[in-house]
């Protein structure tokens, strides 16, 4: 099955539980990502059609259960002769395991654990679903407080062949109900009596019933009462005891009428008052054959008031002698005497009697002034007991025993247990370490603030370089913030765009990246202006340590080419004003504006090469450089306008 894909999507990975019935499998779902566990029928039970069909009915009614304590099934199926329930993943361990490793448990840890049971059970009476095999191996923990009820509908669907299988009826008998002793049908109350038994087993840490053979445990549940928890722990209060007695009453008649009751049950059986409760009893049925004594000839006991006694007449006493007379006194001294002392006694053991006192309540007190209270009152404390505690301050008073309400004699001793605060945990030196492997560790030994600070280092990425607090510190984990600064490698520097930098430019990044520049070669270049960066190696964005080499390539300008010239002689005529007829000789003439743009290799349009007036025709000689493959021009203008241009291009030219 390791490796195998149920309904092509749950990812079997091994196996975490093994019963009579089924196999229950660890397996991850692959749509929705997350680990689930997935019970699987025993294929000698999958030929059984109506075990089948149950078990489809049951486990499909079981997914409608929707409770904080109860384990969510999210899906049944088939596959060939595969039958299968995908529930929650719990990762913890069963109840039955844990009482195996930590005995019986106090009666408020009991209580609250059976609270959550009874609430589960409760919510699935409501929905018309019976579990049938209550046991503290059907009940997982998750964690030391919280519980969850699994194998709803599984209990219910295995029912009718339970029976067949011997290995099957074991491990269920010792919680199972008088009623399913008998064989008949398994109802609430049968769950009640069952979560009564596993109730019994958490405070005193063992079954109330056992024998070599399952049916001898059978007929105990038959015919024996339940054994009383208190005769062996005193210090249970008797409204805990009675919620045993109820649930497992062996007429169903007599438990509690549903689980709310039960419920509604435990939640007051500390309140101060119930203190004084009886411990619970059958009620006395009037309708029972009663054996009644026959009294015989009672006729001599009649008219007892007309006896007469009767008495003899009085004979005259002969004088004793004087040693005859002390004799018969000396036995009425002693006896008198006798009769004194045992009156003295009597008063001596009633007036020396202790009397009795109620352990006050130091719960929460410190601890000397619950020792002085508890002296006030009489008490000795006998014996100090510390203990680690989340709810408690360090010197506070955690419990006593015997508890507050409980009564003692005068001058009995009592167990103080006192706080010394929340549990510690030594911290490691962690430097060095791994940061994630470091957090998983700490996370499961409840620290919860664990905040990373990086920093660059010559330490690897995700080594730890430094911690806060310090090793050795004893802290409280869930109250501790640890601060880990980690490295995040050596510090490195993004290599900037050189491109286009000259070498005095060079120079001053290089200083400052603190990085060795290099220029390898020089290369012509049409588009670099010469004693440039072209090229460099790495690219831009690198990242470099420090000292790290980058090459350049630098421009050597653009290649040479054949040039060819074109010498022009142009004539620039000066415009005649409109008016010219009406000047005289002599007068000046207004000036007017020349500019000569050219284009060739050395000059481009965006620039006159040269300005200058006229006031009459004049001539002007330009040169043209044009490189092979360019193309050139020139342009006059006068007064913003052009008056000549030309255009040609390398091979025009002569």
């Amino acid at each position: 099955m390791i490796g195998k894909r149920i309904g092509k999507r749950y990812e079997i990975i091994r196996v975490i539980g093994d019963g009579g019935m089924s196999r229950v499998y660890l397996a991850h779902d692959m749509i929705l990502d997350r680990d689930v566990a997935i019970k699987v029928l025993h294929y000698d039970f999958a030929n059984e059609e109506e075990l089948k069909k149950r078990f489809q009915r049951e486990a499909l009614s079981a997914t409608s259960l929707t409770h904080p304590h109860i384990v969510n099934i999210f899906d049944v199926g088939q596959e060939d002769e595969l039958h299968y329930l995908v529930m929650e993943y719990i990762p913890g361990r069963t109840l039955k395991e844990y009482i195996h490793t930590h005995g019986a448990l106090s009666a408020d840890h009991a209580v609250s654990i059976m609270q959550q049971l009874v609430s589960a059970i409760s919510h699935a009476h409501h929905n018309g679903i019976v579990h049938r095999d209550i046991k503290p191996q059907n009940v997982l923990m998750n964690g030391e407080d919280d519980v969850k009820i699994t194998d709803f509908g599984i209990a219910m669907a295995l029912n009718s062949t339970a029976h067949t299988k011997t290995n099957s009826v074991i491990g269920t008998v010792h919680y199972l109900s008088p009623e399913q002793a008998r064989g008949g049908m398994a109802t609430k109350r049968s769950d009640i009596y069952s979560l009564g038994i596993v109730f019994y087993e958490l405070l005193t840490g063992k079954l109330p019933f056992s024998a070599e053979t399952a049916v001898a445990i059978a007929l105990k549940h038959l015919q024996e009462e339940t054994p009383s928890v208190r005769e062996q722990l005193p210090e249970i209060p008797q409204t805990v005891e009675n919620v045993i007695l109820k649930a497992t009453a062996k007429d169903a008649n007599y438990r509690y009428a549903t689980a709310d009751e039960m419920y509604d049950d435990l939640l007051t059986v500390f309140s101060p008052e119930r203190a004084n409760d009886k411990k619970f009893t059958l009620p006395f049925d009037d309708d029972r054959t009663v054996a009644i004594p026959i009294v015989k000839d009672t006729s001599k006991f009649d008219n007892v008031e007309n006896t007469v006694k009767h008495t003899p007449p009085a004979v005259e006493p002969v004088p004793p002698d004087e040693k005859k007379k002390k004799k018969k006194k000396w036995p009425l001294i002693v006896g008198a005497s006798l009769l004194v002392i045992a009156l003295l006694a009597v008063v001596l053991t009633m007036w020396l009697k202790p009397k009795e006192i109620i352990v006050p309540e130091v719960i929460g007190e410190e601890e000397l002034a619950a020792t002085e209270l508890l002296e006030k009152e009489g008490f000795v404390i006998d014996e100090r007991l510390e203990e680690t505690s989340d709810e408690f301050n360090a010197g506070q008073v955690i419990k006593t025993i015997p508890e507050a309400g409980k009564k003692r004699k005068e001058g009995d001793g009592v167990k103080l247990f006192v706080s010394i605060g929340k549990d510690k945990m030594k911290l490691l030196n962690y430097v060095g370490r791994s940061y994630e492997a470091t957090v998983q560790f700490l996370e499961n030994y409840g620290f919860e603030k664990i905040t990373p600070v990086e920093e660059y280092s010559d330490e690897p990425i995700g080594t730890i370089i430094g911690q806060q607090p310090e090793a050795d510190q004893e802290v409280v984990p869930e109250d501790t913030e640890i601060i880990f600064t980690v490295s995040k490698g050596k510090e490195l520097h993004s290599l900037n765009d050189l491109s286009g930098m000259t070498e005095k430019q060079l120079e001053s990044y290089a200083k400052s990246a603190v990085l060795t520049i290099h220029i390898v070669s020089g290369e012509y270049s049409e588009t670099v202006e010469k004693g440039r960066v072209i090229s460099q190696k790495p690219p831009k964005g690198t990242k470099m340590d420090k000292h790290e080499r980058v090459d350049v390539v630098m421009s050597k300008g653009a290649p040479s080419k054949p040039v060819k010239l074109l010498v022009k002689t142009i004539t620039i005529p000066y415009e005649n004003p409109e008016d010219e007829d009406e000047w005289e000789e002599g007068d000046e003439r207004e000036p007017q504006k020349i500019q000569i743009y050219i284009q060739d290799r050395k000059h481009t349009m965006n620039d006159p090469v040269e300005e200058f007036e006229i006031t009459e025709d004049t001539s002007r000689k330009i040169t043209i450089e044009l490189e092979e493959g360019e193309r050139g021009g020139y342009k006059v203008l006068r007064n913003q306008t052009v008056i000549e241009e030309d255009k040609f291009d390398y091979k025009e030219l002569n």
